[in-house]
């Protein structure tokens, strides 16, 4: 096989044109010239507002025989298309793809001329049966990663079989050795051809065979296997494949895999090689400023340093399939990957068969991967309730198709937070994690580690862990932090509170911080900058790492550090300030201009200093050989540059009726539940406050939980009513209006506190 990258020099337009043999497109619309990777959402899907084109647009490039090798067949290659796509070759319809994050081909070679015009229509459009349809994150439209041609003999290995590479290699750990099953796909073949397996370690060939085309399965040991021992040692060997004939090579593949061993203990957590080693890392998603999802090598090593910088082990790769160049770098970077399918939010009753084949593509792509340990079912697919028949029967034929394509590792799912520990539908795969806000969306932080002790004692044999968690966090600052302020050290806060829960339970098997870097959703209206998510340890651009990413490397991370924190935050009115340092070292010591303020020891890696503040302070800190400088400033008003500005049609504190002894938006939902007459208020608020979140097919957010429901109403007590309307957005309802919520605001104010 010869492989061509084909991203130059494509043609562009969201202009409708018709498609039809004997007529070139590139007659009709306007075009423009761009190069691959290409998204059209880059700036309008991250501005917020819910408004960045979602439709069919058109790409067109030109193909001469002439740039073909001498093969049989020509096939075009899409790594990414998102959502859906048709492929037409000379105006004739060649294929179509629906599933936006995964590899597909097409053979052309029966299609082509002496000069071809290949057009691609790629939708991403909402509809009834491609995933996603209803998530918290912008669904870039484009061809958005490589386009390939490969071109390739009669007999060769098998292309069609769901984006494939046509190897599978299947290592089995035996004492210190190691059985190596490799299996081929062919296509093409006449009975007289050869398969030669070949192992090599580094340029060494340590194991080899030869059988025929009719058999191409076989067996190969390794003696005192090398084992990818994850971030300590990835190691990885090669299986190299040739197809012959006669002594003629007719196709070849090389492709890596490693040796390991893992289970996850209900009790012990995650164990690797037979030996404990816990998981805690970060979620990730792929896209940048400008230019959406379409990345480059660049950016995926980028993103893969700052993850190993913090101290990762483990990522999960939310909410879809990422580049193969992603799985290759944590292959080599030895991090354990959670791999999953965009099966997520809203359950589409017309959406079975695409979840299986997602499924099946993610599987078979990935499956040599050694880096990847458990198949995600689903996220947060629960939100319009977890008795579904049609859901849970879904979720039974992808649990069992995972098992069948790949006995070598386990299912999960990220259960939405509301969902009943008791529900069938938690007990469908081998092991489970939640997705919990405590301390953000609702709740206290306490209330963390109090879910998981009480699972863990009613299921003790079930594997749980924590696949979302996280606050926001930009660049606005506070001496006072509280929840929902979206300030950097509330997010420290936060997060310092989760490690000392998570990281201290041995038996959660897995967690992920919800996300490593900030990232688009451009239905989102929160903390000042719409069309964001900003729970990222790490901004958008990747230019800032925020003081929550140096908490975690404080925990995880061998390279000695320190850090101070809260260096954006320099003007400060008290006269005496708390400042904290994060260090991976055993003790602290801070100075202010040049004197000590004392050394402190630490057994959760988190230092608190009082500081006085008078004038301009140069602050250090130093940790072993370790140092870090930082300023601060005395004021005598606060800086309102450090105060969340919000936008849009806001409802600003000042128009907000507040009388006294009377309740009103600011107020929390419990201490309006605390009266009788709030509690009736409230439960006819909450009701109709669920039949506007609609999550599709006629269902509302709240059928999946009642709002007396006693976890529930324990989570979101710590709410004002303002802060649960402002969020309506990312529910799925329509945000209420600032008229609606002054509306709601006098109601509130007929109602006497206690």
């Amino acid at each position: 096989m010869v492989k061509t990258n084909w991203n130059q020099g494509w043609n562009f337009t969201k202009d409708a044109v018709t498609i039809s043999e004997g007529a070139s497109v590139l007659a009709q619309g306007n075009w423009k010239e761009v190069d691959l990777p290409h998204t059209w959402n880059g700036e309008d899907g991250q501005d917020g507002g819910n408004d960045y084109y979602r439709g069919t647009c058109f790409y067109a490039k030109t193909l001469n025989l002439a740039e073909c090798s001498d093969t049989d067949d020509v096939y075009i290659e899409f790594e990414g298309a998102n959502s859906s796509a048709d492929l037409y070759v000379n105006g004739k319809a060649a294929a179509h793809h629906d599933g936006g994050y995964s590899t597909w081909r097409v053979n052309i070679g029966s299609l082509l001329q002496a000069e071809n015009e290949l057009v691609v229509a790629v939708d991403n459009a909402p509809n009834d049966h491609v995933y996603p349809q209803m998530a918290d994150f912008t669904f870039y439209g484009g061809l958005y990663r490589n386009v390939n041609l490969l071109h390739v003999g009669k007999a060769r290995f098998d292309l069609d079989y769901y984006g494939g590479p046509g190897i599978t290699v299947t290592p089995k750990i035996k004492g210190g050795d190691a059985t190596v099953s490799v299996k081929a796909y062919l296509c093409g073949t006449h009975g007289t051809e050869n398969l030669t397996f070949s192992i090599y370690d580094g340029g060494q060939v340590i194991a080899e065979t030869t059988t025929t085309a009719e058999n191409p399965a076989v067996d190969l040991e390794i003696k005192d296997v090398h084992l990818w021992n994850g971030r300590k040692d990835p190691h990885l060997y090669t299986m190299k494949a040739v197809l012959s004939d006669g002594g003629t090579v007719l196709d070849e593949r090389s492709v890596r895999f490693g040796c390991r061993t893992f289970s996850i203990d209900p009790e012990k957590g995650f164990i690797l090689n037979g030996e404990s080693y816990p998981l805690h890392g970060v979620s990730r998603h792929q896209d940048r400023p400008h230019i959406g999802n379409a990345l480059h090598k660049e950016h995926h090593e980028e993103d893969i340093d700052l993850i190993l910088e913090m101290g990762a082990n483990t990522i999960r790769l939310a909410h879809y399939q990422h580049d193969q160049y992603f799985y290759d770098l944590c292959d080599e970077k030895g991090l354990v990957i959670w791999a999953e399918i965009p099966y997520i939010s809203r359950h589409l009753p017309n959406g079975r068969e695409n979840t299986v084949s997602q499924m099946k593509e993610l599987v078979t792509q990935n499956y040599n991967h050694p880096c990847i340990v458990v198949w995600g079912l689903s996220n947060e697919i629960t939100m319009g309730g977890a008795d579904d028949p049609d859901l849970l029967e879904n979720h039974k034929i992808l649990n069992d198709l995972v098992h069948q394509m790949d006995p070598t590792r386990l299912t999960t799912m990220a259960v939405v937070s509301m969902c009943s520990i008791d529900s069938e539908y938690v007990k469908i795969p081998d092991v489970v994690s939640y997705n919990h806000y405590y301390g953000w969306y609702g709740g206290d932080t306490s209330m963390n580690g109090e879910f998981f002790d009480k699972f863990h004692a009613k299921y003790p044999n079930i594997p749980i862990g924590m696949s979302e968690y996280g606050c926001e966090a930009l660049n606005w600052h506070t001496s006072n932090p509280e929840q929902g302020d979206y300030t950097e050290e509330y997010q420290a806060y936060y997060h310092e509170e989760l490690i000392k829960q998570l990281f201290t339970r041995p038996f959660i098997w897995a967690t992920h911080v919800w996300n490593m870097f900030d990232f688009a959703a451009d239905a989102r209206s929160e903390g000042g900058e719409d069309g964001m998510n900003h729970k990222g340890l790490v901004t958008f651009d990747r230019k800032y790492k925020k003081d929550s990413f140096y908490a975690y490397k404080a925990w995880l991370s061998d390279e000695p550090f320190v850090h101070i924190c809260g260096k954006r935050y320099v003007d400060r009115v008290e006269d005496v300030t708390k400042v904290t340092v994060y260090s991976n070292q055993p003790e602290v010591e801070l100075f202010v201009n040049g004197k000590s303020l004392g050394k402190q020891t630490s057994d959760v890696h988190f230092f608190y200093f009082d500081v006085p503040n008078a004038g301009e302070s140069t602050l250090s800190a130093k940790a072993g050989t370790c140092t870090d400088e930082s300023v601060i400033r005395k004021v005598d008003t606060f800086n309102e540059e450090y105060r969340m500005k919000e936008t849009g049609d806001v409802l600003n504190w000042f128009e907000i009726e507040t009388p006294e002894g009377y309740f009103s938006i600011n107020d929390k939902l419990s201490d309006i539940m605390s009266t009788a007459k709030g509690k009736l208020f409230m439960v006819s608020f909450g009701t109709s406050l669920m039949k506007k979140m609609k999550v599709g097919d006629g269902k509302s957010a709240g059928a999946g939980f009642e709002l007396a429901d006693t976890d529930m109403m324990k989570m979101i007590s710590g709410f004002t009513v303002k802060r649960l309307l402002s969020m309506m957005g990312t529910a799925g309802a329509k945000p209420l209006t600032k008229e609606e919520m002054l509306e709601i605001n006098r109601k509130l104010n007929k109602i006497k506190k206690k």
